[in-house]
């Protein structure tokens, strides 16, 4: 019990007052004065929000295969100072001038505090985003990101991982990720090979800079050596082999199967499309703003029916881990197939648009 309150149950006087002790009442009141100015450090106002967003400029731009389908993008920061600090496998959101996001993996060295690279292929049939970095983003241009994320971290034998070697599989554009890894696994010293795939030799980025691993990289294309089997992408991959695979969803798939139940072997891959959609099943979803019915077909996202049915909704990664496709929904119960959303934003009714769902029949109202 405190202190003051035993006081306060002493008898009273004679008089029927409470005896009263003048240097008891400074002290209450000085008790008092100093909870109330202490309240702001024993509960202190959360810290008001860091902007994250960081300007950049393009200072450098490159065609870096030789159908001129590649380019290499370099951005400095706009007020000159070094960039966050990434690793390899780690990717860059671009905020384009017309409102689209789009994720780009960096392909430069880790070690060079003030740039980024990326390099982004021309898709006539895709979103857009493609061909707006390929006709707008001139030497000079300005535009923002939030900084380096990391979908695909690599782990390096020695330093958290208990295998011995790296094999590397890179189709098309999807070497951008695997190439500042090279360089890492050469400075540490580690053994490795790689199989790099495309189409034709003139299809394939960054030729030249691979020249310099020499026989440790092997180029494959398919006007020349046949499309490859997954045999031929793993190459010799004994026991105790890392395996870091981008590419297209049919690639990766092929090197899935071929190493289940190999559990000596560790697989790490990273799509640059969409991933296909399993176990789905028929259901529909409403918009609130217009009360059009959409039907999201059993093997296609929902993103994909939003806009085959022209219902505009934001997007990027298109595999559930940008956030970029956050959606309320204000009736049903969602699907969730991600790994991003807290469940905090999940009981708050948010779903990613590119890989949420709903079970066969349900309908599902969303904010858009």
């Amino acid at each position: 019990m405190p202190i003051l309150s035993r006081y306060r149950e002493l008898p009273p006087s004679a008089s029927g007052r409470f005896r009263h002790d003048p240097m008891l009442g400074m002290a209450e009141v000085a008790i008092a004065t100093m909870w109330g100015l202490t309240r702001r450090i024993r509960k202190p106002a959360p810290p008001p929000e860091l902007n994250r967003v960081i300007e950049l400029c393009v200072v450098g731009r490159e065609v870096v295969a030789h159908d001129q389908d590649v380019i290499a993008l370099t951005f400095a920061a706009a007020d000159g100072r070094p960039l966050p600090r990434w690793y390899p496998g780690a990717h860059i959101d671009l905020h384009l001038a017309s409102g689209r996001v789009r994720q780009y993996s960096l392909c430069g060295d880790p070690e060079v505090a003030d740039t980024y690279r990326i390099a982004v292929r021309r898709i006539p049939g895709g979103g857009g985003g493609s061909i707006e970095v390929h006709d707008t983003l001139r030497v000079g241009t300005r535009l923002t990101t939030h900084g380096p994320r990391n979908a695909f971290p690599l782990t390096v034998p020695g330093y958290g991982s208990p295998t011995q070697r790296f094999r590397f599989i890179a189709g098309g554009i999807g070497i951008t990720p695997i190439l500042p890894m090279l360089g890492l696994a050469r400075r540490l010293g580690i053994d490795w090979s790689m199989t790099y795939v495309g189409r034709n030799r003139e299809s394939l980025p960054f030729l030249d800079e691979l020249a310099r691993y020499g026989n440790r990289i092997e180029i494959r294309t398919d006007d020349v050596d046949g499309l490859p089997t997954a045999t031929d992408l793993l190459g010799d991959c004994p026991d105790g082999t890392t395996v870091y695979a981008c590419g297209p969803a049919p690639m990766l798939t092929a090197i899935r199967t071929e190493l289940t139940g190999r559990d000596d072997v560790e697989l790490h891959f990273e799509r640059f499309a969409a991933p296909p959609v399993v176990d789905g099943a028929e259901f529909s979803v409403s918009i609130a703003s217009t009360g059009a019915t959409v039907e999201v077909g059993a093997d296609e996202t929902l993103l994909a029916a939003l806009g085959r049915a022209g219902v505009s909704a934001p997007y990027s990664c298109q595999q559930g881990f940008c956030g970029t496709c956050r959606v309320r929904v204000l009736d049903g119960e969602a699907q969730h197939r991600d790994t991003l959303l807290t469940d905090p934003e999940r009981a708050a009714g948010y779903l990613l648009t590119c890989v949420s769902r709903a079970d066969e029949g349900h309908r599902l109202t969303l904010d858009l």
